[in-house]
């Protein structure tokens, strides 16, 4: 996302990717894959980037972020998907923050936010139940005992679940299980008895969590009470697939620049196979489609900033395509470089590997495209 950016805007820009280069580059994944990282990410590298403002990016000032913005957020996530870079940034600096800023009560904001901006602590969102995506299928149980409540249900895919201080949990009090209405959003601490956390290992080689409660008891000052469940939940997902859409392009980015430099270098019967017409078509149709994803992801981006009433529509769009051109460009990518670029040894298939998994992540493009036609009266 080149058009549009003001000064400093292009600035954080460029100082993030500089620092991801150099940094978190594709190497660090592979280094964390392969020693099975007991944390999955590299906590100093996620508080350095808290310092450059990437973990406040979406928090105000006066809860120690840098207030920066959708726009600002979508920046960091596409140099993340340039570098496919380890980082809590959805889980904790986009949705469990979108999440309390909508609902958390000023206590919960002062005790946490802070604590995100500075990278000291990273938070997570507890939503799906199914392995596909149904955030508003929800069986987990809130039941109140006197002032508490008790939790009980299971929770899947729980991106950095196993690391993380604290999660947002949704939970049925009232309602049928597919209900909007009747669901709340609680702030549990992560070390809680009759917690039980498995980590899992996604294909992407990043950390999820399936989360068990058993009779979990959280006080009453843990619901988030600033409004309805339903609604924090619309917020951090409409944030979290915002900024995952921008990740898609970085990532549909970089497996294109890396494929035409192939192209360019790559010899068969005595020419650069780059001169063949035939993949000269297919590189121009990827060009003209990750043009489409990024004036899509901005006016997203954007429409989230504005407070837009269209925002979620914009969001659902540029998510659905954003996906959909990720697979596209890895695919690609894939095919293009050969047999060398099915081989673990070549950086490629991560492209592919990470494509896939951020775009299954809180709704894949057919989730999001039903989800837009729901909104247009379809």
């Amino acid at each position: 996302m080149t058009a549009l950016l003001d000064e400093d805007q292009s600035m954080f820009r460029d100082a993030v990717h500089r620092f991801l280069a150099e940094r978190a580059p594709v190497a660090g994944l592979r280094q964390l894959r392969d020693t099975n990282d007991a944390t999955g990410f590299d906590r100093a590298l996620w508080k350095e980037m808290a310092e450059l403002g990437c973990a406040g990016v979406l928090i105000p000032d006066n809860f120690g972020g840098t207030q920066f913005g959708f726009v600002g957020a979508g920046l960091v996530a596409q140099a993340i998907g340039r570098h496919l870079s380890v980082t809590p940034m959805v889980s904790s600096a986009v949705a469990a923050t979108t999440a309390l800023l909508k609902g958390g009560s000023l206590g919960q904001q002062q005790r946490w936010l802070p604590a995100i901006a500075s990278g000291e602590a990273v938070l997570t969102v507890a939503l799906d139940e199914r392995s596909r995506h149904a955030p508003f299928h929800v069986a987990a149980v809130a039941a109140p005992d006197g002032a508490d409540y008790r939790l009980s249900g299971t929770k899947l895919n729980v991106l950095d679940g196993h690391v993380a201080d604290a999660l947002i949990v949704s939970a049925r009090i009232t309602g049928d299980v597919e209900s909007r209405e009747g669901i709340a959003a609680f702030l549990v601490d992560g070390s809680l008895p009759g917690l039980s956390i498995e980590r899992t290992v996604r294909v992407d080689s990043h950390n999820a969590a399936t989360v068990t409660f058993s009779n979990v008891r959280v006080p009453a000052a843990a619901l988030l009470t600033q409004a309805s469940g339903a609604e924090i939940l619309d917020s951090a997902l409409s944030a979290s697939r915002a900024v995952l859409a921008a990740e898609l392009l970085g990532i549909a980015e970089e497996a294109f620049e890396r494929t035409l430099n192939y192209l360019r270098e790559r010899e068969q019967f005595g020419v650069k196979i780059g001169t063949f017409q035939a993949l000269q078509h297919r590189a121009a149709h990827l060009f003209c489609e990750i043009e489409l994803v990024r004036s899509a992801v901005f006016r997203a981006l954007q429409a989230l900033d504005a407070a837009d009433t269209d925002a979620e529509r914009y969001v659902l769009l540029a998510k659905a395509k954003a996906g959909e051109v990720a697979r596209l460009a890895t695919n690609e990518a894939i095919q293009m470089h050969g047999g060398i670029g099915m081989t673990d040894e070549f950086d490629i298939g991560f492209f592919m590997k990470r494509a896939r998994a951020a775009g299954e992540t809180f709704g894949d493009s057919y989730f999001c495209a039903d989800r837009f036609a729901e909104f247009s009266g379809y």
